[in-house]
């Protein structure tokens, strides 16, 4: 408080009020490395109640009224009469009462101090007093029962009457005992009593140890016991039954064991249930150390199966394969389908115009020079709303297996033959295709609007091939027909739904698909894709199937006319995606019931199609001659790869054909979509060159390629790639080596020629002899020399070449082995250019 508030003005009484009863004042806190803080102190002024008269201290004699400290704030005094002039005085007199409080304060605190501890100890020897007396009272107890015990142990039927009192008398004992104890002097504290339990505070029930507050438990009244789960009251019951059950030794189950030719120890484990370490000790034990993972026969199981009391069953492993011909759809299933129509015919006559121009599509048009070199599936719809299902197939020789293929999934054959050409041999290997397949045939004469056509000179070829059309009278249909001019289209439609009724198409669709893939290929951005013809059953998104050695699952089906369909009935061509591989042409699709099953067979049918290919043939004279030729003969290596799997395999075949007894064609890889670096790596190794059809290389392929110095050649037209590989293959082994006979002679006389050695006088029957050319002498028809002529003279002139009839003298180089009586045949080497 400043001065300007506290002293009067002069003249005038201190200002009436009430003191304060917080002063304040600041204090300085001094700190560790010279740190320093001031802090502002409130101190208080305690209210006493009572009489402040008996409990506040002696006054100090300067102050005629009683120290704050010891009562409440009382209401200010009256200002006295005489005026405070002397400031300082006032200071001073409040710095003491600021003493006298915060002595006051300390000496109430000690004061408090001193009566906790003093309750503290009495709480302590009262606790100590009471725990000695409950021991004391406990081995009372303990000591009585032990002694009733003996003495019921020792007179068992006497009554004991004196038992009863003890109980009560050792009460009143302990009572009066503790009674006695107490002391007299009673404490201001209250005396710690023994508490009656208290109620269990929330954080006690949810302590771990006691489980979880479910609804049973905070709906029980009787505290800590606890409801069995539905669980535990289960698994009672199921172990009250199973005890009253297994009365004696449970009989041991006998089980049917179906036992492949081959079976690993541990699956026979698990088909028997029993341990797979009884069946390796049972094995040890005959005499066979195998484990767990090892293989054994038929014969062996069967021993196992018997020696554990099994029955076994006999399976060979291809009862795992899918066998179809078994499965018969009943008559009363099967439902009208569309015909399946293959069009076959030689090249450049017209087939793919003439599906081109009943589909009203242009496909030819995509296809390299003209050529169709895939087989293409389509499905037509007739103004009668019937449909057709049509596969084009291509005509060029190179694709005999692809046409085969197609004449067996097919209910018809249109034989195209161009009206100005006539019967070609693709024509006629056509026809033998139809008749192996026994399927009917429709001739179309296409071509008839050029100059040139003579429709009826086509009919008079197919006789000889036993081919009798209507018109003259056979059962044959044929039409004439024009694709360009798109003349006769309706009739061969209407020839093809005749032959359809006639042949009375059905199958059955509510069944688990079966088709045939026509197609596949390895497209890059959707992966291997294969296209299907379904035969019988529907095929549908999500079915589980095998085709060939390759399982799947169809992820998507697209139809002729680039649409996503989610199911294909009979005669329905769609390619599907979701195989795990490229199938070959020509395998049977088949939707089976899982995917273990898809896996089963799709194994087994690998395994089958490895054994074809590493199993040699049992030797024999013919074979062995025939391996030491093909031995003898110079390898071509080649890599193919191609756009679809059709088109590979006819170019293998192609090259194959190439062969002959001097080079033969050796395809490392054959494989569909593009060049890849793994492609390059094996050229590489091997020195092959890469032949890619209708594909490309990536750029690290190319790359690799520039490296190691990889050939690679790309072809869109199956011609120049088989004229391109027979180049290769006859520069490859080099021109032809041929030998010209011009001149024999036979040896009259020897005689010595000096340096030269000997010099033989002959006598030329045949041709002529001369200078430098090759000579073999040959001795009782073994040839003993081979070599040149050094020398020719005719008596002492050299000459350059002597006729037949004369008699002349030679030497031969290195050579002086000739006696009378020899031949000697000259003859000229010429190198031609090889063909194959």
């Amino acid at each position: 408080m400043s001065d300007s508030t506290d002293k009067p003005k002069l003249g005038t009484r201190a200002p009436l009020g009430l003191k304060r009863t917080v002063e304040t004042g600041k204090v300085k806190q001094s700190f560790s490395h010279g740190r320093s803080n001031t802090v502002v102190v409130e101190v208080k002024k305690r209210r006493i109640l009572g009489r402040p008269e008996a409990e506040a201290p002696a006054p100090p004699p300067p102050a005629p009224e009683p120290a704050p400290v010891a009562r409440a704030p009382q209401p200010a005094p009256k200002p006295s009469a005489r005026p405070i002039d002397d400031a300082a005085a006032r200071r001073e007199r409040q710095a003491q009462l600021l003493r006298e409080a915060e002595e006051a304060r300390l000496a109430a605190a000690e004061e408090a101090r001193r009566r906790e501890e003093q309750q503290a100890r009495a709480a302590t020897e009262e606790e100590k007093r009471r725990a000695e007396e409950n021991r004391r009272a406990e081995e009372e107890a303990r000591a009585q029962a032990e002694a009733e015990a003996r003495r019921a142990a020792e007179e068992p039927t006497q009554p004991q009457p004196e038992a009863a009192p003890a109980a009560p008398e050792a009460a009143g004992e302990e009572t009066a005992r503790s009674a006695h104890a107490r002391p007299p002097r009673q404490v201001f504290t209250p005396i710690k009593r023994p508490e009656p339990p208290r109620p269990a505070r929330g954080r006690e029930d949810h302590r771990r140890e006691r489980g979880k507050l479910t609804v049973t438990r905070a709906l029980d009244d009787s505290g800590d016991a606890r409801a069995r789960s539905l669980a535990a009251l289960k698994r009672a019951r199921e172990k009250e039954k199973r005890a009253h059950m297994q009365s004696g030794p449970s009989a041991k189950q006998v089980r049917d064991v179906v036992v492949p030719e081959t079976i690993t120890v541990g699956e026979l484990a698990i088909r028997m249930a029993e341990r797979g370490a009884d069946l390796v000790k049972a094995l040890f034990k005959m005499g066979m150390p195998v484990t767990v993972n090892q293989s054994i026969d038929q014969d062996t199981a069967e021993l196992l199966v018997t020696e554990f009391g099994h029955n076994i069953k006999r399976v060979s492993e291809s009862d795992v394969d899918i066998q179809t011909d078994h499965d018969v759809d009943a008559p009363e299933t099967l439902k009208p389908r569309p015909p399946v129509v293959t069009i076959m015919g030689h090249v450049d006559h017209g087939k793919t115009s003439l599906l081109d121009a009943i589909r009203g599509a242009n496909v030819v048009s995509g296809e390299a020079g003209g050529i169709t070199q895939h087989i293409g599936a389509y499905q037509v719809t007739l103004p009668s709303k019937d449909k057709i299902t049509f596969l084009d197939t291509p005509g060029h020789e190179a694709f005999t297996e692809m046409r085969a293929r197609g004449a067996n999934v097919t209910d018809i054959v249109i034989l195209v033959v161009a009206a100005d050409d006539g019967l070609r041999p693709q024509t006629i290997e056509a026809i033998n295709h139809t008749k192996a397949a026994g399927v009917p045939m429709i001739v179309a004469i296409n071509k008839i609007d050029k100059s040139g056509a003579n429709p009826q000179k086509v009919r008079e070829e197919l006789l000889q091939h036993e081919i009798v059309v209507e018109e003259m009278g056979g059962e044959v249909q044929d039409v004439e027909v024009s694709a360009l001019k798109k003349t006769n289209l309706d009739k061969l439609l209407e020839a093809i739904s005749l032959q359809a009724e006639i042949l009375e198409l059905k199958a059955n669709p509510d069944r688990a698909a079966e088709g045939a893939v026509v197609e596949a290929k390895l497209d890059k951005g959707r992966g291997p894709l294969a296209t299907v013809l379904v035969q019988r059953g529907t095929l549908k998104v999500g079915d589980i199937f095998v085709a060939g050695p390759i399982s799947g699952k169809v992820r998507a089906m697209i139809d002729d006319h680039g649409r996503q369909v989610k199911e294909a009935g009979p005669s329905f061509p769609v390619e599907v995606l979701g195989l795990s591989g490229v199938p070959s042409a020509g395998d049977t699709l088949t939707v089976v019931e899982n995917e273990a099953r898809a896996r089963e067979v799709a194994a087994y049918r690998q395994g089958v199609i490895d054994r074809k290919r590493t199993t040699s043939a049992p030797a024999s004279f013919d074979t062995m001659f025939s391996a030491l030729k093909e031995k003898q003969a110079v390898e071509f290596p080649l890599v193919i790869k191609g756009d679809v799997q059709g088109s590979v395999e006819a170019i293998v075949n192609a090259v194959n054909k190439i062969s002959n007894e001097d080079i033969r064609a050796r395809v490392l890889h054959a494989g569909v979509g593009g060049i890849t670096e793994s492609d390059v790596i094996l050229a590489g190794a091997s020195g092959a060159p890469i032949i890619g059809f209708n594909v490309r290389a990536n750029a690290k392929a190319r790359e690799i390629a520039e490296r190691q110095g990889v050939a690679m050649q790309y072809y869109d037209v199956i011609y120049d790639l088989t004229d391109a590989v027979k180049s290769a293959m006859a520069g490859k082994i080099g021109p032809l080596i041929v030998e010209n006979v011009v001149g024999r002679a036979e040896v009259r006389e020897v005689f010595s020629a000096g340096k030269h050695g000997k010099a033989a006088g002959l006598l030329v029957t045949e041709g002529y002899i001369r200078k430098a050319l090759k000579a073999r002498i040959m001795r009782d028809d073994v040839i003993i020399y081979n070599g040149s002529i050094a020398s020719l003279r005719r008596f002492k002139d050299d000459v350059a070449e002597v006729r037949a009839g004369l008699e002349c003298g030679v030497t031969f180089e290195n050579t002086t082995d000739i006696k009378a009586g020899d031949f000697v045949e000259t003859y000229e080497v010429e190198e031609r250019e090889r063909t194959l």
